[in-house]
């Protein structure tokens, strides 16, 4: 009897504490916290990749070259105040990149190396046929390159957070900083109890 009492005495606090989900559109804006969120990434991601793609570099490289440029999207660095997930931000940019249809795109350091395993299998294992050769990669010409940093001012219950986005477009062959870009987001938190 004081066990099934001890249930029913508990079960409220445990039903209280289970989280309510709702599924919403992944397209759907909203701050929960104020913080960096997906919105941001993509927002970010867009807009410098416009940037990028209109400035002089592009042109002038088209034109001198007579194709398209190959890109890679190196490290991009968080140096805010909070936890940001880059590798969010940077699938971001490679999407904005590709889809412009403005450049060529490769593979990163790490998915390099996995192509590479896989076609070190089948010098081993495929057919003579369907074997992929080496030495015929694409090199990148221009690697984009970043950093996340964020200043937050707050007092009480209430905060303005700032976020400024700076990349770099670096050519490989020369290291020449061809294009700099920077996109700043500023948000104001109220919260209705004092959390920072």
């Amino acid at each position: 009897m004081k066990r099934v009492f001890a249930v029913l005495l508990i079960a409220p606090f445990v039903f209280a504490c289970s989280p309510s989900v709702k599924r919403v559109e992944t397209n759907l804006v909203k701050d929960v916290s104020g913080g960096w969120n997906d919105t941001d990434a993509q927002m970010v991601a867009q807009e410098m990749i416009t940037d990028c793609l209109q400035a002089g570099w592009y042109t002038k490289y088209v034109s001198r070259k007579g194709k398209e440029p190959v890109v890679i999207v190196g490290t991009v660095v968080n140096n805010s105040s909070e936890h940001i997930n880059t590798g969010v931000f940077i699938e971001e940019i490679q999407r904005a990149l590709i889809n412009s249809g403005k450049v060529e795109f490769v593979a990163s350091a790490a998915e390099r190396g996995e192509v590479r395993t896989e076609r070190l299998e089948q010098d081993e294992f495929a057919s003579e046929e369907t074997r992929k050769a080496f030495g015929r990669e694409v090199g990148a010409d221009f690697m984009l390159s970043g950093v996340l940093n964020s200043v937050v001012d707050k007092s009480g219950s209430k905060a303005l957070v700032f976020y400024q986005a700076n990349m770099k477009l670096i050519n490989i062959e020369t290291n020449q900083i061809v294009w700099n870009g920077q996109k700043q987001i500023k948000k104001y938190v109220k919260r209705s109890k004092v959390s920072w």
